[in-house]
């Protein structure tokens, strides 16, 4: 899969969504006036009485009025139906009633499917989602937000339930894919659309009961019914037509996701079988909320029953969807024997990769280097290679570590011990400003945990912090504040910034900061790598001087990644010119690169850090967040 041109399609398709919105208003518009001046006579007709041609008479000012009323109320009840989700996916989850897991271990089910959200954020190189259950007997799952900050999983009891581990597993990775390739933004955005056009409908309603009940003259009430009847059927007949852009729109992504799902599992079985499992399933993908049909095109199947059947559908059939996945199924669905509880505890006993068939190493230990090409080629693009790396990392990890991030005060703590000092000094410093400045508990933590924190692998460092995550969302506004404050006081405590030090900074800030902002993050719009040219040089420049080269000066290494810039015309940069400050102040303008352009930019990375086909692991982590911050995943860099 192409992960950029999968997100320049989800740009075309935002683009078109514009357009189509822009046809229904402009409908809307027409549809208005016309029952608006028919209604109350302002539509009029006359005879020349030279030649017999009949004209109509219409009213411009009252065009005017009405014309203005219908965008406000299309344009502005979108737009707050849009703001009203702005807080993330956690509110299209609570639109559906969905219950957040914060802990499985009491749970075999839950505790399986907090197991694999997590193997597959870290196999992809993204934050780990919150994930939610919700409780429906219907197999199916969704993934929602605005961004992989914001993003969250949500499934179905009865998918974790039905479901076996392998079959799960290819749920979530299609969920995946639309976190990846930018399908969720284009869902929210539809979700507002269509509540806007409804919304005419919603007010035709009103001023229908309300005309029952008026004591006004039968001339006056005559015209506000008609005119309620009017809206009502204007307003609903967008909504249809609505509706059928809306399923247009995502039946093309579901595709997409699907076949995404089965290049991350290597397994067709899994995405496959659950497809099978929905089409035996008594109940299916069919969800009991009435607000299922709302954000249906988000869920990985059907969520609702139509009169309309098919015409409404946002998704393919699922016959057409296993075809396609598994070109030899026999057209059967076979209901489900109790496969999901193949395993003694539900999933909770995990499948280890181990001895020569360990999921690989990062670069950093690896004998058998990886090429600059095959690195840029696994961008949103994870395999089973990564996936069983991430199972074989997890499975790694202290328990009370893993587990413990799970908790807020650990969550914390084991953060703040990532970046404590080495020198005992400096450490007791750090220390003593937390036993003063940090929230009850965490100190005690901190301390607690220190040493188990400084003895783990370099590797997993930054697959915790991507655990805590979801833990560390759950803080208050003043307690994140707080939070913040503390890490950055820690960071500059000995006056410098290291690499991780900064890379652990930036995942954190870019993947908290605007949700505890209350708002989206504003990414800037129509940006170039021609406008962002000191910016480029400045980037370059830092990972050129970040680690030696073998073989290579450093105007080579800088060199050659400054070629897949194309003609864009930059110098390597004095050391003393070069600061994290600095590139605080020009990396997240990056984010608004039409995603070709992120392309070159992410290769031009690659090249800087692989120049001499070795890759020191606080690299990789450089690199990872760098990609993270252009909201391009990049997985753990394996082989195999």
């Amino acid at each position: 899969m192409d992960f950029f041109g999968a997100q320049d399609k989800a740009r075309q398709n935002t683009g078109r969504l514009v357009i189509f919105f822009t046809m229904a208003v402009i409908s809307l518009i027409v549809m208005t006036n016309l029952l608006v001046m028919t209604v109350f006579g302002y539509l009029g007709s006359s005879t020349d009485q030279v030649d017999g041609a009949i004209s109509l008479s219409f009213n411009w000012d009252v065009f005017v009025v009405v014309s203005l009323g219908v965008f406000l109320v299309v344009g502005l009840g979108s737009l707050y139906k849009i703001m009203a989700l702005s807080g993330g996916g956690d509110r299209i989850a609570e639109m559906l009633d969905g219950q957040l897991i914060v802990d499985g271990t009491g749970d075999p089910d839950q505790q399986k499917i907090l197991n694999v959200v997590e193997e597959m954020a870290i196999a992809s190189g993204s934050p780990v989602p919150p994930v939610y259950l919700l409780k429906e007997e219907g197999i199916n799952a969704f993934a929602a937000g605005y961004s992989p900050s914001d993003a969250v999983i949500g499934v179905t009891r009865g998918a974790i339930r039905k479901l076996s581990r392998d079959e799960l597993q290819g749920v979530i990775a299609h969920e995946f894919s639309h976190i990846h390739n930018g399908d969720m933004r284009l869902n929210i955005r539809l979700i507002g659309i269509l509540h806007g056009i409804l919304l005419l409908g919603l007010i035709g309603y009103h001023v229908l009961r309300g005309s029952a009940y008026s004591r006004s003259s039968k001339k006056e009430g005559g015209g506000a019914l008609a005119l309620g009847l009017g809206l009502v059927v204007i307003g609903f007949a967008g909504t249809f037509f609505g509706n059928l852009i809306k399923a247009a729109v995502s039946r093309q992504r579901e595709f997409l996701a699907d076949a995404s799902a089965v290049q991350f599992t290597r397994n067709p079985d899994g995405i496959g079988g659950a497809l099978q499992r929905i089409g035996a399933d008594s109940v299916g993908s069919v969800l009991a909320n009435t607000n299922s049909a709302e954000i249906s095109h988000a869920l990985f199947s059907q969520g609702f029953t139509s009169f309309f059947g098919g015409l409404f559908a946002t998704h393919p059939p699922l016959a057409e969807r296993i075809k396609k996945i598994k070109p030899d199924w026999d057209g059967k669905f076979e209901r489900s024997k109790g496969a999901a509880r193949q395993q003694s505890v539900a999933g909770v006993t995990e499948r280890k990769v181990g001895g020569p068939e360990r999921a690989t190493a990062i670069l950093g230990t690896m004998a058998a280097a990886i090429g600059r090409d095959a690195a840029f080629a696994q961008i949103g693009n994870p395999t089973a290679a990564h996936l069983g790396y991430a199972r074989e990392l997890i499975s790694q990890l202290p328990d009370i570590l893993k587990r413990g991030v799970r908790e807020p005060f650990v969550a914390r703590a084991v953060i703040y011990c990532l970046v404590l000092d080495d020198d005992e000094d400096m450490c007791r410093r750090q220390l003593a400003h937390l036993a003063e400045q940090a929230d009850t508990g965490v100190y005690e933590e901190t301390v607690r945990l220190r040493n188990v924190v400084r003895n783990l692998k370099v590797e997993h460092r930054l697959p915790l912090v991507d655990m805590a995550l979801p833990t560390l969302r759950r803080l208050s506004k003043s307690q994140y504040a707080r939070f913040k404050e503390n890490l950055n006081v820690l960071i500059e405590a000995d006056g410098k910034i290291s690499l991780f030090e900064w890379t652990l900074q930036k995942i954190v800030s870019h993947h908290l900061d605007g949700l505890f902002a209350g708002k989206t993050r504003v990414i800037p719009e129509n940006t170039t790598l021609q406008n962002l040219r000191q910016g480029c040089a400045l980037l370059l420049s830092l990972l050129v001087y970040s680690n030696r080269h073998q073989g290579l000066t450093e105007q080579q290494v800088f060199k050659a990644a400054a070629q897949e810039l194309g003609e864009l015309e930059i110098e390597l940069l004095d050391r003393n010119l070069l600061s994290f400050k600095k590139l605080d102040e020009v990396i997240d303008q990056f984010a608004g690169l039409a995603p070709q352009e992120k392309s070159k930019l992410v290769k031009a990375c690659a090249a800087c850090v692989m120049a001499d086909h070795k890759v020191d692991p606080v690299e990789a982590e450089l690199l990872r967040a760098i990609a993270d911050t252009l909201d391009c995943p990049m997985p753990p860099l394996v082989t195999g």
